[in-house]
């Protein structure tokens, strides 16, 4: 019997996005975590936990731009995939104003400020993980996220490595705080009517069933859950085929309360009724 290998997740991205949240979090998992890690000797540290530990445990090293110019060999270790393992590469994002208000409340420099402001920093370390973004498996933008919702968020991605489903987020959104930066696909809820004119739903939001009865019976509603549906599904086939575990389905409205949030929880449930690993998350409820 072929003997199973253990997940390894590289976890990069921006200073104060949530790097060392999300390497506690794989801890807590099972993952044995390496931080700081120059990206020369992934391979030897997969070569040594294979050895003490046996291949098929898992392996988090983060890495960043805390390794100097070795940071620069990242994508070509990875690239050449000599570690033996299927690795996923984790990027945390977030907006430059909150990264700025953790790095000061940390009362930290960034590692790439040098005499210069913290902006600074930030602004050279997005030019120099560029690259690594555009090539990450999966995207978690922390802009609007605690801590405690970060780690759910690990722990929905890899607190069940033996899946080989894909993972899809679905997330509702309102356009009026920005379209979410870690989303694969975005759609538009504002051609149906707001039920925030309704009196008798304004206070509601899409989870409940007057709204949600509402939304999914204007015309046009069916017709794009029809038209929709299968185009989510055959990119789900088609990213499974390529690798990509994970995919990330924004749904937007005005605000985000009403609209968005019940085709949301529709999108997802559908999908999960067809066999997708789906769930549904609502960004901006409530923030009204």
């Amino acid at each position: 019997m072929e003997q199973q290998t253990g997940e390894l997740v590289v976890v990069t991205g921006m200073t104060g996005a949530g790097r060392s949240t999300a390497a506690k979090e794989l801890e807590d998992l099972g993952y044995y975590v390496v931080d700081n890690l120059p990206p020369t000797l992934l391979r030897e540290v997969v070569r040594l936990v294979d050895e003490s530990r046996g291949v098929e445990q898992p392996i988090a090293v983060v890495v960043d731009v805390r390794s100097g110019s070795f940071f620069q060999s990242l994508t070509a270790n990875l690239a050449q995939g000599a570690t033996g393992r299927k690795a996923t590469l984790l990027f945390l994002e977030a907006g430059d104003d909150v990264l700025v208000r953790r790095q000061e409340a940390a009362r930290r420099p960034h590692p790439l400020q040098g005499s210069g402001r913290l902006l600074d920093g930030l602004q050279r370390e997005r030019v120099v993980l560029g690259d690594v973004r555009s090539n990450a498996d999966l995207v978690i933008d922390t802009t609007n996220l605690n801590v405690h919702q970060l780690t759910d968020r690990i722990a929905e991605a890899f607190g069940n490595p033996e899946s080989t489903r894909l993972k899809v987020t679905v997330v509702s959104f309102g356009f009026k705080y920005g379209i979410p930066v870690d989303a694969d696909f975005v759609a538009d809820m504002r051609f149906l009517p707001n039920p925030h004119w309704v009196p008798e739903l304004r206070d509601l939001t899409g989870r409940d069933e007057p709204v949600s009865d509402y939304v999914m019976g204007r015309a046009g509603a069916a017709e794009f859950l029809d038209g929709y549906l299968p185009v989510l599904q055959g990119v789900a086939r088609g990213y499974l085929e390529q690798g990509k575990r994970f995919m990330t389905v924004a749904v937007g409205c005005t605000g985000g309360k009403h609209r968005s949030v019940a085709m949301t929880e529709e999108i997802a449930a559908r999908l999960s009724a067809s066999g997708q690993d789906a769930r549904a998350t609502h960004r901006d409820l409530g923030r009204e």
